[in-house]
Parts: C-alpha cells; sequence; structure tokens
C-alpha cells in the first residue's frame, strides 16, 4: 500500500537511513497526497501500461504507480537512495530499479524489455536544473511513449505551454509542442514538499502526437532557425537569422524567404506560430 505521500512516513524513512538531500541532485520529495492523486489522474496510467519514472528519490510517487501500471521502471542516479528504494517498494513484484543517469540509460532498450506493455508513460517530479534536457532527451530519441506527465517548476510548465505574443513563449514552448500538446494540469505550493523549494512548482502533462502534424523537410534546419530567432528577442525575425553563425543564408535569401512565407519583413520571432516556422525552414531549404 502506498504509504509515503504522508510527511510523518517519509520523515520516519529518511531518519532510518540518516539520509542526507543532496544539492547536486535537485531533490524535493513530494509529501502531498492530494498531489500525488492529481498526477495520476493526469498521467492515466492502465494496468496494461509501462510507467518509466525518472528519480523516484524514496519512492513516493513509485508506489502509486506500482499499484496502477503493469510494470515501473525507475530510474536513480543518487547511491545513497538505493537501499531505500529496495526497502520502500519491497512488496511490489513489478517494478526494476535502474541505478543510473537517466541521459545515458537506453530507454529503448526498456522499453523493448517490457514489449507485452501497451502503452509507455513516463511520470515524474524532476529535477529542476535537468529539466529540459530530460523531455528534449525522451522525445528526440523517437522511442514510442505516449504522453510524460512531469513536476518541474512553475516558470518552466508556463513556457511549455506557451502561445505566441506572450511573454512566456519561446524556444522551449515551440521544441516542446512540435513533440506533444502541453497542458498544465495542477500549481504545486512549495509547502508539499520536503524540502521546500524556494519556488512554485506545477505539474504538466504532455500528450505526445501521434503522428506529427508538421511536414518539415529538416528538422536541424527548423531548431536552428528558432533558436536564432529568440536569441535576440529584440530583433527582427530577419536581423536574428541574418546574424546567426550556423545558418548558411545571405540577407537577401533571408528576406525573400521571410516574404515568401507571407509575413512582415519588420515580424519578431517571438510573433511566429510553428507552422509559420515550418513554412519558413521549409522554404529555407529548397
Amino acid at each position: 500500500m502506498a504509504t509515503l505521500g504522508k510527511p510523518e512516513n517519509t520523515i520516519n524513512i529518511l531518519k532510518k537511513y540518516q539520509f542526507v538531500f543532496q544539492k547536486k541532485y535537485g531533490q524535493n520529495f513530494l509529501i502531498d497526497t492530494h498531489v500525488l492523486d492529481k498526477i495520476m489522474k493526469a498521467a492515466d496510467i492502465g494496468s496494461e501500461d509501462l510507467a518509466i519514472e525518472v528519480g523516484p528519490g524514496i519512492g513516493t510517487l513509485t508506489q502509486y504507480l506500482c499499484e496502477n501500471a503493469k510494470n515501473v521502471a525507475a530510474i536513480e542516479i543518487d547511491d545513497m537512495l538505493i537501499p531505500i528504494l529496495n526497502d520502500t517498494l519491497s512488496e511490489y513484484d513489478n517494478i526494476e530499479i535502474i541505478h543510473d543517469d537517466v541521459l545515458k540509460v537506453d530507454i529503448g532498450s526498456v522499453i523493448e524489455k517490457y514489449g507485452s506493455c501497451r502503452k509507455v508513460k513516463v511520470v515524474a517530479n524532476l529535477p529542476y536544473y535537468i529539466t529540459t534536457p530530460i523531455i528534449m532527451s525522451l522525445f528526440e530519441s523517437k522511442v514510442p511513449i505516449d504522453s510524460i506527465t512531469v513536476m518541474v517548476q512553475k516558470e518552466v510548465a508556463e513556457r511549455m505551454q506557451a502561445k505566441p505574443g506572450t511573454k512566456d513563449y519561446g524556444a522551449l514552448s515551440l521544441a516542446v509542442q512540435y513533440y506533444a500538446d502541453a497542458k498544465i494540469v495542477a500549481n504545486v505550493p512549495p509547502n508539499c514538499f520536503m524540502p521546500r523549494p524556494n519556488v512554485g512548482s506545477a505539474v504538466i502533462h504532455l500528450k505526445k502526437h501521434e503522428t506529427n502534424p508538421y511536414e518539415v523537410k529538416d528538422e536541424k534546419l527548423l531548431f536552428k532557425i528558432i533558436r536564432a530567432s529568440f536569441n535576440q528577442r529584440r530583433k527582427t525575425l530577419q536581423n536574428g537569422l541574418k546574424n546567426a553563425q550556423d545558418l548558411p543564408y545571405s540577407k537577401d535569401e533571408i528576406l525573400q524567404a521571410i516574404r515568401e512565407s507571407g509575413l512582415d519583413e519588420g515580424i519578431r520571432g517571438e510573433k511566429l506560430s510553428l507552422e509559420q516556422f515550418v513554412t519558413l525552414a521549409n522554404i529555407l531549404k529548397q
């Protein structure tokens, strides 16, 4: 039975193992059952699904996953947490603890191991310092993931779901929305964690597109254009692309592509939708 969502049970486990929080791993353990319930509802874990958890900590969310999924693979980097996880998850027979750095794990091989599972869903309370690399690594690896439901810094969650023309809209918004539909499902205050973080948090659900809605001739070029457009937000799109060292286009070629895309010559990158960036990238590729 899942018991670690209650603060007193978390404190008892930490005392039992004399656990010391590692600042370098950005460890903040959830101690609120209402938030755990919201994560599970958003993740929609079925009895035939494989749940992959990044940074299980002491196993708080992992217990919930084990009680709902067919199989759970939990990836933990901290040596000190492995014996704790072996203890707190001892009653479950559908859990595999992978002691490694998630950015070095072959997620495709993990998924293949559980080939009989219906869908693959990533669920995690992510360390804030490495949120974006983990999420983008999962998307870019093209592994067959159905969705990603994660606790992240509130500011980052807002950027992931931001729309064109808003202050939060940027390269991260476009990168995430290229792969998935993004929706914040809960805001979480600092008092829901131990120790308390200095910032607010949010749970965001990223439902991966079943088929990519955009026909892109060159993905690498698309993301180079997006990054260049937001490197200097106050510059026009035209100047941002002209100044980008990794884009091999002349001023005239960039201006012609902007015109062909049906865009105003003085437009800024923050005003373009993902679809407009795709159109521009495809024209430049020609």
